[in-house]
């Protein structure tokens, strides 16, 4: 991943706690395990959650929120009961997307009752929560959240689209076997501007197969300034 300086050093150091967990412990001390990511989709969030499992050898599980809400009164909270249970009995990384399906407002003028129990509910099986498991939330909209879950986390990191500098690092990750020695870097960043990781990702693995398909070893810059503007049109007019 290729994210900037302000995203890495919490997730590094939430990763370097829970590493030194058993010598915080014998101080009283508790590691970092519950972190909110917050940013626009496509910035590295969900990725985030798989790499902290994989640098700290732990299985992950991704909660689809949309399939515990249920419209039965007290199920929804009764299934997060379950899930919080087996935070204890399975150690891991459990990634909760798109968390402002239960975590928005609840003071939100198209709220409901059965809505604010669910959020009381989560919030207090997150306050409650000691297990070993790490519990990461990740979302779009950060404006539509209750501002009491701010304080349940122990981090909130804030992702953002990338920088000229970090969007050259990323395609340099992405593309090393097909670029030349010679790139237009400002025709490049130029046309990378605005674009999330995941996009510029996309339009990398696009001039990668169009060399792959015409039998060239390497990418110019024409092509790759052109498949990065593809990804501009093709992009959200609300974003």
């Amino acid at each position: 991943m290729v994210l900037s300086k302000e995203t890495i050093t919490p997730l590094s150091r939430v990763i370097h706690e829970y590493r030194h967990q058993e010598k915080l412990r014998s101080h009283g001390l508790s590691a970092r395990r519950k972190l909110l990511l917050v940013g626009p989709p496509g910035c590295g969030k969900t990725m985030t959650a798989s790499a902290i499992a994989g640098e700290l050898h732990l299985p992950l599980f991704s909660v689809q929120l949309h399939g515990l809400i249920t419209k039965f009164m007290g199920e929804t909270s009764a299934k997060l009961h379950i899930l919080f249970e087996a935070m204890h009995c399975t150690r891991g990384v459990y990634f909760f997307d798109e968390f402002d399906a239960i975590g928005g407002h609840r003071g939100a003028s198209n709220d409901v009752g059965e809505a604010r129990r669910i959020l009381n509910s989560y919030l207090q099986f997150l306050e409650q929560d000691d297990s070993d498991s790490l519990i990461l939330a990740a979302t779009n909209f950060a404006g539509m959240l209750d501002d009491a879950l701010f304080r349940r986390f122990d981090d909130v990191v804030r992702y953002s689209r990338p920088s000229q500098q970090e969007a050259e690092s990323l395609i340099r990750n992405r593309l090393h076997a097909f670029l030349p020695s010679r790139v237009g870097w400002n025709k490049i960043q130029s046309a990378a501007e605005g674009l999330s990781h995941a996009e510029i990702a996309r339009a990398c693995d696009d001039a990668a197969k169009q060399c792959v398909i015409d039998d060239r070893t390497k990418v110019t810059t024409s092509q790759l300034a052109a498949v990065l503007n593809e990804r501009q049109l093709a992009r959200s007019p609300n974003e």
